[in-house]
């Protein structure tokens, strides 16, 4: 059988209370909760089953419960050789290309915990130390954005493209006000919408060059391997074959774009047709399907969606 299978990851936003909690009865969870939960000194299970939707959207919450149940769902679909002989690539959005990593054994479980938290702690610092803003642009093609963005960019204030998330919707993130100038000039331009996302910060902009400079530190303390199956990075939209890539590529990531879309397209002709989106929700799925029509999507957030997805797959019904 062909491998056409991509394992998606998502993103911070994604997250909601309870999230990873019908996973506890698997075999696998008790070991991947206590590695995570050693690895950040904290319990993680607590963390998805017990914080407030406030709380857990707090950015370096939000993302350590990405991850951790990113993992869960990654390696309960992958515990089937039927399913792992399929999978053709990976990719995450952003926060999710850690889950990619350690899903597809590019890095340990407990090494990508530790690097998350480090993430999400240099994140919210920066978000503290200089106001900055995102917002969704709905309806705007890439180039007429660049456009904007540049015209709202002044007096040493900057805003930019963030995650080019598919055709129409694209995020942007930099200073306060200039984010707000663009989101105005978006839409004289023709914007549909102009959305502010509810963040602490300027994800994936220059704004995060401090923090990304820190990051880096920690990321050449990680021995990162192939993986039995390669990612796709969000800042070249190309897949990584060679491990020694993935310090740089993580480090570039907190201040350049997420090109999703680009990444999709590149998945899509790599021959992927099937995309599972692993952890919690669909988004990642719907923007698949605005960027290839022809796509198969599914999600894999609790045993039942797990065990449609093995169906799907043609392979064993068995948890």
């Amino acid at each position: 059988m062909a491998s056409t299978l991509v394992l998606m990851f998502p993103g911070q936003g994604s997250q909601k209370p309870g999230m990873g909690a019908d996973f506890f009865d698997l075999p696998s969870t008790a070991e991947i909760l206590d590695t995570v939960s050693d690895a950040v000194g904290s319990n993680v299970k607590s963390l998805l089953t017990e914080t407030d939707e406030d709380t857990l959207r707090e950015t370096d919450n939000a993302q350590l419960a990405l991850y951790t149940c990113g993992v869960l769902a990654g390696k309960a679909l992958l515990a089937d050789p039927g399913v792992r002989s399929q999978v053709l690539a990976m990719a995450g959005h952003s926060i999710g290309e850690y889950a990619a990593l350690a899903v597809s054994e590019a890095i340990s479980i407990e090494d990508g915990a530790k690097l998350v938290q480090q993430r999400g702690f240099l994140m919210a610092n920066a978000g503290a130390n200089r106001s900055g803003a995102m917002s969704a642009i709905l309806g705007l093609e890439r180039e007429q954005l660049e456009a904007v963005c540049r015209a709202a960019s002044t007096d040493g204030e900057v805003a930019t493209i963030a995650n080019d998330n598919c055709p129409g919707q694209i995020v942007i993130s930099g200073d306060t006000a200039a984010v707000r100038r663009a989101d105005e000039l978006a839409k004289e331009a023709g914007a549909k919408r102009a959305l502010p996302l509810n963040v602490s910060g300027a994800f994936h902009s220059p704004l995060m060059a401090e923090s990304a400079r820190e990051m880096r530190k920690a990321l050449d303390e990680v021995d990162f391997a192939k993986g039995f199956a390669p990612i796709v990075s969000n800042v070249t939209a190309q897949a990584v074959r060679d491990a020694s890539q993935w310090p740089s590529l993580l480090e570039q990531q907190l201040e350049n774009p997420v090109r999703w879309t680009e990444s999709v397209q590149a998945l899509s002709a790599m021959g992927a047709t099937i995309y599972i989106e692993c952890g919690v929700g669909e988004v990642l799925c719907g923007l698949v399907k605005r960027t290839i029509k022809d796509a198969t999507t599914m999600a894999v957030h609790d045993l039942m969606s797990l065990e449609k997805a093995k169906g799907a797959l043609g392979v064993a019904h068995a948890v």
